[in-house]
């Protein structure tokens, strides 16, 4: 089944150019530490997935790219083209002149309405393509006017038109310090309209990104590519094909119905994020092997201890034990920042993976006391290796990890509306301050549910 990817804003469509280049180069390495059988039909189903075959032969991505500025989308469009490997359809982008100023309301209220005919008919045309429709896969950032008004106008209209298709939104969450003085208001009413229309959030912080970048990849001018590139790997870490689960031969054909099944259990929880280890400049893989049980001791840390990366994990975080009164495992969780899991899923790459032990994930003490560990943990498997890793393994965790970094934002977005601050730039163009209050109602919600769990 096919995934139709809408790359929005200009976060959105340098990330896509991304994700879609680490995908291809993957699906194509020479290094796959599997055999020729099984590489071509990893290379079939990734295909399949996110590329459809155009007459000369080059594979086109399964995408639709919106901007309101034509700059970034042209650059996207040339360097897909000047790889020579892979490419965009022709007339899958659609640009105007004027952006959106960094204003959720101009993108939602005034972009949205204006262009909905152009872009869902560019999205249809590309979903017409597919054989199977698996779902949507929407890339944007929730901070500036475009990729957040735009993206939560275009995810609405999809939920609309294509209510039985998935939609997973990624969404870059902004740099603490702040990008753009409003960013606070645009992400969330981005994320407000959002819980009400996606099925799930993949969210990925730029501080983390950018952590891993100067520590783990040892890059020194970190740009805004380089933090794109950790992106993409890790998306590239979960999504590329892997077994079904009562197969050793057989790649499973639903990705994303089979990651929202796994993951969001519940409408109220849709919040995901990504982990993946191990994730080193090729000066460094060059210099390091790895075993199964470490890589996945590690992960698991990094899973109950809210790590973003493999440096600098607290191992002094434990489990509450089972045995504890319910008194007592909320005071536990509370000392120790103990991050406590809805769902997890974990994704194996690589040699001898059928050796891989991950009975560390099933322990009922990292869950909500409401789901059993058999239905809240997965796990998912191939010998075919990742992105030159020998092993690899990936984490998607439903769980308390963004209750703090949300709670931040809408604190400070909270304190910005109560004095008023930069309100006439949104009522200007059609928003009422009842929108606002609606948004921190519903925010302040998922925040107390993550907490309750």
């Amino acid at each position: 089944m096919s995934i139709v990817t809408v790359q929005l804003g200009q976060c959105g469509n340098q990330i896509g150019f991304e994700v879609f280049d680490a995908l291809f180069r993957d699906s194509h390495c020479s290094q796959g530490l599997c055999s020729k059988r099984e590489n071509e039909a990893y290379q079939a189903s990734c295909r399949e997935r996110f590329f459809r075959e155009e007459e000369n032969g080059v594979p086109v991505a399964r995408a639709v790219l919106v901007d309101m500025e034509p700059k970034v989308i042209n650059q996207t469009l040339s360097k897909a083209a000047q790889s020579g490997r892979w490419n965009y359809g022709q007339h899958t982008s659609f640009c105007q002149k004027q952006g959106s100023g960094n204003n959720w309301a101009y993108g939602y209220s005034v972009h949205g309405p204006k262009h909905e005919e152009s872009i869902m008919n560019l999205i249809q045309t590309e979903v017409e393509k597919c054989d199977s429709l698996s779902g949507f896969f929407i890339i944007m950032s929730m901070a500036g006017g475009t990729g957040s008004g735009l993206g939560a106008f275009i995810t609405q209209k999809l939920q609309d038109q294509y209510s039985s298709a998935l939609k997973m939104n990624q969404i870059i969450w902004p740099y603490g310090t702040g990008e753009v003085i409003v960013q606070n208001y645009n992400s969330i009413l981005t994320l407000s309209h959002l819980y009400r229309s996606s099925a799930a959030l993949l969210i990925h912080e730029n501080d983390a990104v950018h952590k891993i970048c100067a520590k783990r990849m040892n890059i020194k001018q970190i740009s805004f590519r380089d933090l794109n590139q950790v992106l993409a790997h890790q998306l590239g870490s979960v999504f590329q094909p892997t077994y079904a689960e009562d197969s050793s031969l057989h790649y499973r054909r639903n990705p994303l119905g089979d990651l929202m099944e796994h993951l969001v259990p519940h409408p109220e929880f849709k919040m995901l994020g990504v982990r993946n280890i191990p994730q080193m400049s090729a000066a460094s893989l060059a210099y390091s092997t790895f075993t199964w049980a470490g890589l996945l001791k590690h992960l698991r840390q990094m899973l109950i201890s809210r790590a973003k990366m493999e440096e600098g994990i607290n191992w002094q975080v434990r489990p509450p034990l089972s045995s504890l009164p319910l008194i007592g495992k909320a005071s536990a969780h509370k000392e120790h920042h103990f991050n406590t899991s809805l769902a997890n899923l974990v994704v194996l790459r690589g040699r001898e993976v059928h050796s891989a032990d991950v009975e560390g994930f099933k322990d009922p003490a990292l869950y909500t006391s409401w789901l059993e560990p058999v239905d809240a943990f997965s796990v998912w498997k191939t010998q075919r290796a990742f992105d030159k890793y020998e092993k690899s393994a990936a984490l998607v965790s439903n769980s308390q990890l963004l209750v703090k970094p949300l709670d931040m934002i809408v604190g400070k977005a909270w304190n910005m509306f109560s004095s008023k601050a930069y309100i006439h730039q949104y009522t200007k163009f059609g928003m009422e301050e009842e929108d606002f209050l609606d948004s921190f109602a519903l925010l302040e919600q998922v925040v107390a549910s993550y907490g309750s769990l």
